[in-house]
């Protein structure tokens, strides 16, 4: 075990830092050899410069002067944000409306980034690259980006000549264009399909609505509610006719039962008064009587009852009375009681009370009748309405549920065609803001862009050696400084 003085030992110690943080050239005991410290470590951080330098120029040399130059066709697509709607007005049906709304009003869902999505989706790419002749590798994917606080999608697709790049750009367009509409009708279709059933329920409804107004019609006669309600009015016009009826012919008879009271006479007897003195025959017995009848009175105040002229003239008178009444009763069909009690005098004013008696009478008898055959009828309207009541009510139930089932019906139709117009609800319409370009230069290799990243890295590696190379001096003279301070005093 060997003893070294500590004095000693820190004295050499800071003899050494001293020489290696002035920079002066020493030597140092590596194992058996002695080397020269500062030339190699001046190599060492020339090398790894170098090496630097190297790893950063060779790989942007060699992609300047060995990649293939490649063009990128450019184009942007905008949503519109505004919703749509339409209104159809269907005659004896109502309305039928359908409303789109903006793309944009659900926050959950954003149909940019939905498009996005669909513009780089295989099926369209394969489309794509199928007509432009390439395979799906060559054809490449094409870069979107969505313009932030707008509706743009930015679309950039690359080639390696400037014409292809821009025909490209076209098929993807054209492909998701395409893809797009076949989305939007197949959504039609399906639409359709499912209000396919609703609408067959529907007919189904309409036409048993209708078969079962078509029996009830058929059973009870009774065409429609209206009808009901037109008898009814008709019903309600016969009563009030027949009311006024009656009373025109209780005044009426009471006319007739003056002038009856007035003449004596039935009106009867008084018809058959006037038709007697129309006949010709019995006006010419009535002459013949008279003329007996004044022989006879000329006898009497002649001769005595015994008298054979008086009796002569008296069987004359009483002959041609007796045939006066015969006609009388031939004519009339009155018995000769009746007969004797008609009046036989109608000359002068009483003929023509007569007269007016049996037309007030025969004007009766017209209202009388005209008030039985109203009565019947009215019996007969009266009891078909109490009839036909239950009838009109299910009726009008059964056209109810006829009207709303086809009503019904209708707007389904209606919703079915006007959907047809509504192509953009679920797919918003998108439209074409920059058609693809044809680019003017390579968009790859950057040229300038290489090089100043390479200039950039040198730099870098320069700053990084220097400060490796100042690194050992710093950190000696950081920790020399407290020995300094130390022996001053």
């Amino acid at each position: 075990m060997s003893f070294q003085n500590p004095k000693f030992l820190s004295a050499s110690t800071n003899a050494a830092t001293r020489v290696k943080a002035s920079g002066m050239r020493s030597w140092a005991r590596r194992g058996k050899r002695w080397v020269y410290t500062k030339t190699r470590r001046n190599l060492r951080y020339v090398s790894m410069f170098g090496m630097g330098l190297v790893a950063v120029w060779l790989p942007s040399l060699g992609y300047i002067t060995t990649a293939t130059p490649q063009f990128t066709s450019q184009f942007s697509l905008i949503l519109p944000g505004a919703g749509s709607s339409t209104s159809v007005n269907l005659n004896k049906f109502g309305q039928a409306s359908s409303y789109a709304n903006s793309a944009f009003a659900n926050g959950s869902i954003s149909p940019t980034e939905t498009y996005k999505r669909l513009i780089v989706a295989d099926r369209i790419l394969n489309a794509a690259a199928m007509v432009e002749q390439v395979s799906r590798e060559d054809f490449g994917r094409p870069k979107i980006k969505l313009v932030d606080q707008t509706n743009l999608i930015h679309v950039e697709l690359s080639a390696d000549a400037a014409p292809a790049a821009q025909s490209r750009a076209r098929a993807l367009l054209a492909s998701f264009f395409a893809e797009i509409d076949a989305l939007r009708q197949d959504e039609i279709v399906q639409r359709q399909a499912g209000g396919e059933d609703a609408i067959a329920d529907y007919v189904t409804s309409v036409r048993a609505n209708r078969t079962s107004i078509s029996d009830l019609r058929e059973d009870s006669g009774l065409m429609s509610a209206d009808q009901f309600k037109g008898r009814v009015a008709a019903l309600e016009v016969l009563a009030e006719r027949l009311q006024t009826l009656n009373g025109t012919a209780a005044s009426q008879a009471s006319r007739v039962a003056n002038l009856e009271s007035a003449l004596q006479i039935s009106a009867q007897h008084a018809a058959a008064t006037l038709k007697l003195f129309s006949d010709e025959e019995y006006r010419v017995a009535l002459a013949e009587l008279a003329e007996a009848a004044a022989l006879f009175t000329t006898a009497k105040s002649h001769f005595g009852g015994r008298h054979p002229e008086r009796q002569a003239a008296q069987r004359t008178h009483e002959t041609a009375q007796k045939a006066v009444l015969t006609l009388a009763a031939s004519v009339t069909g009155f018995s000769m009681a009746e007969v004797r009690s008609l009046d036989r005098a109608p000359d002068g004013a009483r003929a023509d009370l007569l007269s007016e008696l049996v037309r007030e009478h025969a004007t009766l008898e017209a209202l009388r009748k005209e008030v039985s055959t109203l009565s019947a009828q009215h019996r007969k309207d009266a009891a078909e309405i109490q009839r036909l009541e239950p009838v009109a009510s299910e009726l009008e139930d059964r056209q109810r549920d006829f009207a709303v089932a086809e009503a019904v019906f209708a707007s389904a139709i209606a919703r079915s065609q006007s959907s047809k117009t509504d192509i953009y609800a679920s797919y918003p319409l998108v439209q074409v803001l920059e058609d693809p370009n044809l680019p003017t230069r390579p968009s790859s290799p950057k040229t300038k862009l290489v090089l100043a990243a390479a200039i950039a890295a040198s730099l870098m590696l320069a700053i990084a050696a220097t400060l490796g190379w100042y690194r050992k001096a710093l950190i000696d003279r950081i920790l020399t400084r407290p020995t300094a301070s130390a022996a001053t005093p």
